[in-house]
């Protein structure tokens, strides 16, 4: 066996047996003020040192990519950086990352040149979708575990857990928040990073709350749970969660969809016959709504007659609708495929815009967009999800703001073993 397959596998059986007892691993989300966007800190833990990059949360991505430089080793190293084995395109991890290769990306037929030494991939920057010509390689991570209440840096180990991921050329950051630089990955795809941790017992869920400010931490858990946040100590989040099935459009879209039958405004129906069945995908690379022209022409025009009676402001883009007071704003219902409802309330529709005035966070893309509906991340803040891959469900509360708690409710204060 290679030196570095045999010390990969005594990793992960090492890591495997001092996690046996964890089956949930917790991870810190910032919010960016300037862009709306979410990102996790390049450690995965609550920022470790003042400077330390971040990684774009991206539920889109095939893979995770950040900005480094690959040295090669033959010799097994610690968490340091620089810890990385790059990937042969020969190996089952590479033929699937090139399964997800965007079009709009360019070739990878530089075979001739590097030979099969090396596994060529195109990381994707979401922001200005532009992609480079990069490796895929190993790295290393030492996450945090929790019983659902805190963290906890789980028991001492030499090395850390083995995943994969890309490094990027510098160049692909611009358009970046200057603190990112990269994009954490937890789509559907067999690379992305919650789908290689396989020292968890359970692997096929992940549970994401969004903050709604960066003046606290959101929560994403991989993992069974449960979940618990500091406002109700003894509530399982779990056990408010409502379930509709997830759908894969096909094999190469990794994003999240479900089927709504309908949207309600204040319980009445938008008009809109032929909503039934249309595909609706979470997203984090978005931070409003997407609507195609029909749903969101008839969704503004319901708001806005549910609304008549407060005074309208000047218009502000992105936006079509805006209105002088948000107080007693109508809901906005989605009614699932399953005949649940996902209610979304005033902090969820409404985006303050400064002078008292507040407009309907939702955005118009026209008639030619690829999906009827894109859930922006504004819609997601103070909602906790529950991905379960393995059932293909999606668990959603609505708005944890009218239970007294919000996403950044865990408490992130380590406790021992």
């Amino acid at each position: 066996m290679h030196l570095t397959n045999l010390f990969f596998f005594i990793l992960l059986s090492f890591s495997h047996h001092v996690y046996s007892r964890f089956n949930t691993s917790v991870i810190p989300i910032t919010k960016d003020e300037a862009t709306s966007l979410h990102k996790v800190a390049w450690s995965f833990k609550v920022r470790q040192w003042d400077g330390e990059p971040y990684l774009l949360l991206d539920l889109d991505a095939p893979f995770t990519w950040k900005d480094c430089v690959i040295k090669h080793s033959d010799i097994p190293c610690g968490l340091e950086e620089g810890c990385r084995f790059p990937l042969r395109c020969d190996t089952t991890l590479c033929k699937e990352a090139k399964s997800y290769i965007n079009p709009v990306c360019p070739s990878l037929n530089i075979t001739d040149k590097y030979g099969c030494s090396i596994c060529a991939v195109t990381p994707l920057n979401p922001v200005s979708n532009v992609c480079k010509i990069s490796q895929l390689t190993t790295d290393l991570i030492d996450l945090y575990l929790t019983d659902g209440r805190n963290p906890s840096p789980g028991p001492n180990q030499p090395f850390g857990s083995q995943f994969v991921l890309s490094c990027a050329p510098s160049s692909l950051l611009r358009s970046f928040p200057k603190d990112v630089r990269g994009v954490a990955a937890f789509s559907w795809s067999g690379l992305s990073f919650p789908r290689q941790l396989s020292f968890l017992d359970v692997t096929g869920k992940i549970g994401l709350c969004l903050p709604s400010s960066s003046a606290g931490l959101g929560v994403a858990f991989l993992g069974e749970g449960p979940f618990y946040f500091t406002s109700n100590r003894n509530l399982d989040l779990r056990s408010i969660l409502s379930y509709t099935p997830m759908v894969r459009r096909s094999s190469k879209d990794l994003g999240y969809y479900v089927k709504i039958n309908r949207i309600l405004v204040k319980g009445t129906p938008v008009s809109l016959p032929a909503l039934k069945g249309s595909y609706v995908m979470l997203s984090t690379r978005v931070p409003y709504t997407v609507l195609r022209s029909d749903i969101y022409k008839a969704l503004v025009a319901s708001f806005s007659k549910a609304t008549g009676g407060i005074p309208r402001v000047s218009v502000v883009k992105p936006f079509g609708l805006c209105l002088k007071d948000v107080g007693g704003v109508p809901k906005i219902d989605l009614e699932m495929e399953s005949g649940k409802v996902w209610s979304v309330s005033g902090e969820n529709s409404m985006k303050r815009v400064g002078n008292g005035g507040a407009c309907l966070a939702f955005v118009d893309g026209g008639l030619k967009v690829k999906d009827a509906i894109v859930i922006g991340t504004f819609q997601m803040e103070n909602n906790f999800f529950l991905f379960d891959l393995v059932n293909q469900k999606l668990g959603f509360s609505s708005s944890l703001l009218g239970r007294g708690t919000s996403c950044t409710g865990f408490n992130f204060t380590e406790v021992g073993n």
